[in-house]
């Protein structure tokens, strides 16, 4: 037999630490059912028995406002799981046992595993377990997860609680569930007037009705339409609308009333079960004088971003270039061995350029990654989102928009993957859609190759103003997103500031393969399939085959697939100032945006001498023009599949369309205005 346990805590209680401390190697890793939360599953062995440990979302409540409170309250109701661990940390209880009131409320099998302890003593801050055991009337396993301090009592805990619990279930009579260690004084009689009518409905029977009744107080949505959708709706509406009125007279509102109510309970417990023995000036708070303050704080934010900014690219350039090295050179070995020409140019152009586009992300995504959860286990990554809030709300952004928005300039990818710490979905969503319109890494030899053939006195100014053209562009589509679409406040910040600490290597490691695993996994498919299709309208023509040194011959390549269709596009571009050849490359630059050089060389069979062709083939204003086209339209297919992988088709396809519109109309307003004002 198996048992099943949850893991659930607040984020940055050390949930992590704990759950890979349980499962050692024994995990898999995949979504939850219709949503990009990551699931991760694991496995453990003790005394003889099994049990699958379910690591859930880290949350601060259950009042399912965000994708993660949702997959955990869901999971929690519906899966019915033998035990909950719940994990609190032990320097922040206040914070931490508002969680667990609510778990006691949904009625959850809970065991409490009480975290940091040897931080807690290094603050000085006592906890009392077992008065706190008798308080919540659940078993308190203390420890120190990092240091692997208690796990092994933590292990015995979960088997001997699932046993005593089954013990117990079974000579437990229905009336006796209702008798909760934890009460709600000014609550009480509202909540058993509830109660009574919801047990009347056998249908409801696998809820809490206390955990409805305290939800319908809350206004819950979701326990709203369970109820209204029940036999007893007709009954307990006009009681609940007179609860309400009088909560209202109390409170202002009665949702305010649970909050209140459970806030008193923890403020109770914790002057119980906390002493404060040193009144010293910790460390964490002498650096958040500093690091949070609300100038300071800001200004600081630029050099530790541009910092991880610089670690990520020029550590990882070197791997980079030699996984370029290895596939181009794999490349040349099939072409030469193989004697059948379409195979080969098949599986070197085709496949092998498609594997090739994908792992020469590994290295960068591996040390930005590496950087990001470096940073997180600190206790700095938390604060950079609580600093900038205020200015990223002026456009429509949650406060969290910012580190996705700033690793945009290195690559869109793992960017759009960032965002999965934005808990609001309509916030996810709207980062997500922004996100392209940063200039990432791969722009750069677009603007360095017409900046230095057409702008070279100015080339650095050229640059920069790409820069700053996708910055001003995603604020001002995130506003005009705002007001049109979501028509929604971006949701309050609410987030821990953990202490900060020197970072363990090992959650670090395991937190960056995760992540990068998630993304060659999730992409690298989509991707091939996409390289492998602009190859073959490469190769291929209305004629047939076009021979296999198409990619070296500029008049067979003009007789392919990828040049008609270049060359339908010209008139739409023709006010632009595009021939067929540079409305090619753009088709090519799906695949990524550094190919577009590498297809304008080709196209033009420029070679070396590119900059003097384009510096004839563009005006000033046409080359501007195309830099800005290059900067908006189309994301790549890598950036594409990852959106589609987040968010869905339909918002894929949403960035497709609107990016395509604004690239165009950018395009055509820098060169109505550029020929106005240059001749």
């Amino acid at each position: 037999m198996e048992y099943e346990i949850a893991l659930i805590g607040n984020p940055n209680v050390g949930k992590s630490t704990i759950f890979n401390a349980l499962t050692g190697e024994n995990v898999y890793i995949g979504n939850w059912a219709g949503v990009t939360v990551e699931k991760k599953v694991g496995e453990m062995e003790y005394k003889g028995k099994k049990f699958k440990i379910v690591d859930l979302p880290g949350v601060y409540s259950l009042t399912a406002n965000s994708i993660d409170e949702i997959v955990a309250r869901d999971y929690l109701i519906n899966e019915n799981p033998d035990l909950v661990v719940n994990i609190a940390d032990a320097t922040a209880l206040e914070r931490n046992l508002y969680l667990t009131l609510q778990l006691m409320e949904i009625g959850a099998d809970l065991l409490l595993a009480l975290n940091k302890m040897d931080l807690a003593d290094n603050l000085g801050i006592e906890v009392d377990v077992k008065k706190l055991e008798d308080i919540l009337g659940v078993k308190v396993v203390p420890l120190s997860a990092s240091k692997k301090i208690g796990i092994e009592d933590l292990k015995e805990a979960i088997l001997n609680t699932i046993e005593e619990k089954r013990k117990k279930r079974k000579n437990v009579n229905a009336k006796d569930k209702d008798k909760y260690p934890i009460k709600y004084p000014h609550l009480e009689t509202y909540i058993k007037r509830l109660s009574s009518i919801i047990e009347k409905d056998e249908a409801l029977k696998k809820y809490n009705p206390r955990y409805l009744a305290i939800k319908l107080i809350e206004n819950d949505e979701y326990i709203n339409e369970i109820i209204k959708n029940s036999k007893i709706w007709e009954d307990l509406e006009p009681v609940l609308k007179e609860i309400k009125k009088e909560l209202s007279k109390k409170y202002g509102e009665p949702e305010l009333a649970v909050v209140e109510e459970r806030y008193k309970i923890i403020d109770r417990i914790v002057k119980d079960v906390v002493k404060k023995t040193s009144g010293k000036l910790t460390t964490t708070e002498m650096l958040d004088d500093v690091l949070t303050d609300e100038k300071i704080g800001t200004l600081l934010i630029i050099p530790f971003l541009w910092m991880l900014f610089k670690f990520t690219f020029d550590a990882s350039k070197p791997f980079s270039e030699i996984i370029q090295y290895i596939f181009a050179s794999l490349s040349t070995v099939i072409k030469t061995s193989i004697s059948n020409k379409f195979l080969a140019s098949l599986l070197a152009d085709g496949v092998i350029s498609g594997v090739g586009a994908v792992l020469t992300f590994f290295p960068i995504l591996a040390f930005l990654f590496f950087a990001i959860s470096f940073l997180e286990d600190s206790g700095y990554m938390a604060r950079i989102p609580f600093i900038m809030d205020r200015v990223m709300n002026k456009f429509g952004l949650p406060g969290k928009a910012v580190i996705p928005m700033v690793m945009g300039f290195g690559c869109n990818v793992p960017a759009i993957m960032a965002t999965r710490t934005i808990e609001n979905r309509e916030d996810r969503i709207l980062t997500i859609l922004i996100n392209p319109l940063l200039s990432c890494s791969a722009r750069l030899p677009i603007y360095a190759l017409f900046a230095g053939a057409l702008f070279s006195k100015y080339q650095g100014v050229v640059i920069l103003s790409m820069y700053a053209l996708g910055v001003i562009l995603a604020l001002l589509t995130a506003l005009m997103f705002r007001r049109l679409i979501f028509k929604t406040s971006p949701a309050y910040l609410i987030v821990e500031l953990p202490q900060y600490h020197i970072p363990h290597l090992n959650v670090v490691l395991k937190n960056t393969w995760e992540r990068v695993y998630d993304f060659l996994k999730k992409a690298g498919t989509v991707i091939v399939f996409g390289v492998v299709l602009v190859w073959f309208l490469s190769v291929y023509g209305p004629s047939g085959y076009l021979g296999d040194e198409v990619f070296n011959n500029p008049n067979l390549i003009a007789h392919s697939y990828v040049a008609i269709i270049g060359k339908m596009l010209t008139p739409l571009f023709a006010p632009m100032g595009w021939d067929w050849r540079a409305c090619s490359a753009l088709v090519f630059g799906i695949i990524a945006k550094e190919v577009v050089v590498g297809s304008l060389a080709m196209l033009y069979g420029a070679g070396e001498n590119l900059s003097n062709v384009i510096a004839h083939a563009f005006s000033p204003v046409s080359a501007y023009a195309f830099m800005a086209f290059c900067l908006i339209y189309l994301p790549c297919i890598a950036t594409l599949a990852v959106i589609k992988n987040e968010i869905g088709w339909k918002w894929a396809l949403f960035a497709v369309a609107y990016e395509m519109i604004l690239a165009y109309v950018v395009a055509l307003l820098i060169s109505v205005i550029g020929h106005f004002l240059f001749g």
